[in-house]
């Protein structure tokens, strides 16, 4: 197994590899490896990739069947958004205002959130699809009508729009989520199907257990023509999204590169099972930086003859292999977990007057009443409710905003839990892979998340 399992990045994430060792022993997994940004995940960790024989794992491709990426290069620059030279790093960087009032629209446009249904539905011929009417009779009902409202909406947790800028000054357009409930149901009704449940059975979280099948059994069957449609459906939602964006703009995409990076592909006679890893081909990807770090279109290092890259080998999509099965990281890594960074969501003492600068405090279990029962600012009861503690957080939100705006990126919802401290740098990330190249860097001016404290049920 040892001559089989390929590991990239420093520090390696012990909860990682010991999940991916032992996914390993399963007889049908032929090799893996772990993504320079690898760290623990639900039954499989991300950024890890297993290459089975025969076999596809519904909950190594996890909840958010078909999570990825997909970014356009516009044909308008920074001096569209009235540029001048940023005082802090001296770049060429677009108006601030003229940005953040972009960014206010794309945030009054596009759907972010939990649960959000699209404003504006979307019909699409997927919905024509023959494996609806499976659907309809096996999964929970009201599927379809669901992922009909949902096509289009962002979510929540680390899903996001972007507005970046490449060392052109080019402006770019890139976003961040994946097939929503549809992909989520999914999955859940693959786990109780395991478990010899109905599809329809709710059934909690996978922790260690894998959900593995051989892909010529009837489940095995099944699942690769839903996750095909949840690919689908995601492709879907990023190109509606990208194209309100572009709307708002006023402007038309010149070059486009689209992937997943949740999901199972069939490779060199092999099922290839990745969460949170990407696709590493002759053809580009685009891998997300944090919100105050640069982004970048990759492809990978096609094999060299004779001092040249061979055409033929570019077309073909062969890259060097170093063991990474044709992958590279999703993302930088988190190093700091949600909590850690915007302290844990617990019972306190809130003024209801949200004019009020009272602090919360924290409620001991079983307390019925505060001492004084009033706050001492406003002298108004207060209320116990459930709010996040950043006592002990480990992130200054406050001070993190102000360096994202003295630096020129505006940033619109999003929260402690997702500043750019509780990632690794995507440079160095990518610099663990001698086998990826760097085709264009990316970075950030504007970005959109939902707000700070709304729970990502279609994580990925």
């Amino acid at each position: 197994m040892e001559n089989n399992l390929a590991v990239f990045g420093s520090p390696i994430d012990k909860g990682a590899f010991d999940q991916i060792v032992a996914l390993m022993h399963d007889e049908r997994a032929v090799r893996g490896a772990l993504m320079a940004d690898h760290h623990l995940g639900y039954s499989m960790p991300i950024g890890g990739v297993i290459a089975y024989q025969d076999a596809v794992s519904p909950s190594g491709v996890g909840y958010d069947i078909a999570c990825g990426n997909m970014a356009v290069k516009t044909n308008i620059n920074v001096f569209a958004l009235g540029a001048g030279v940023n005082s802090v790093h001296g770049k060429i960087m677009p108006d601030y205002n003229t940005v953040k009032n972009i960014m206010r629209e794309i945030q009054r446009t596009v759907a972010f959130g939990m649960g959000r249904n699209n404003p504006v539905p979307v019909d699409h011929e997927l919905f024509d699809d023959d494996l609806w009417t499976w659907i309809d009779a096996e999964l929970p009902k009201g599927l379809k009508d669901k992922a009909r409202d949902q096509l289009g909406t962002v979510g929540s947790g680390n899903h996001y729009v972007d507005l970046l800028v490449d060392t052109t000054g080019h402006i770019w357009i890139a976003n961040h989520f994946g097939s929503r409930g549809l992909g989520h149901t999914i999955a859940t009704a693959f786990f109780a199907a395991n478990k010899g449940l109905p599809f329809s059975e709710r059934v909690g979280e996978v922790a260690e257990e894998a959900t593995i099948f051989d892909t010529n059994s009837y489940l095995g069957e099944q699942y690769l023509q839903c996750m095909d449609l949840a690919g689908r459906y995601a492709y879907a939602g990023r190109e509606f999204v990208i194209q309100q964006v572009l709307n708002i703009l006023g402007a038309q995409a010149t070059w486009t590169v689209h992937n997943h990076h949740n999901f199972a592909w069939f490779e060199n006679g092999l099922w290839v099972v990745r969460k949170g890893a990407t696709p590493l081909t002759a053809e580009p990807a685009y891998i997300g930086g944090s919100m105050g770090d640069a982004s970048f279109i990759v492809s990978g290092v096609t094999p060299r003859l004779q001092g040249t890259v061979s055409g033929n080998l570019r077309d073909l999509g062969e890259v060097q292999d170093l063991g990474n099965i044709g992958s590279a990281p999703h993302g930088a890594g988190r190093i700091m977990s949600r909590t850690k960074a915007a302290g844990k969501v617990r019972k306190m003492w809130v003024c209801p007057n949200r004019n009020c600068s009272f602090e919360p405090i924290r409620s001991t279990s079983g307390e019925s009443g505060h001492p004084s029962n009033h706050c001492p600012l406003c002298k108004i009861p207060l209320r116990r409710e459930r709010v996040r503690d950043t006592t002990d957080a480990l992130i200054d939100w406050d001070a993190v905003r102000a360096d994202l705006k003295a630096q020129g990126i505006v940033v619109l919802g999003a929260g402690a839990d997702e500043a750019p401290g509780v990632y690794k740098r995507l440079e160095e990330v990518l610099a663990a892979h001698s086998n990826i190249e760097i085709l264009e860097r990316l970075d950030p001016i504007g970005v959109v998340m939902a707000g700070p404290d709304e729970r990502d049920d279609y994580k990925d």
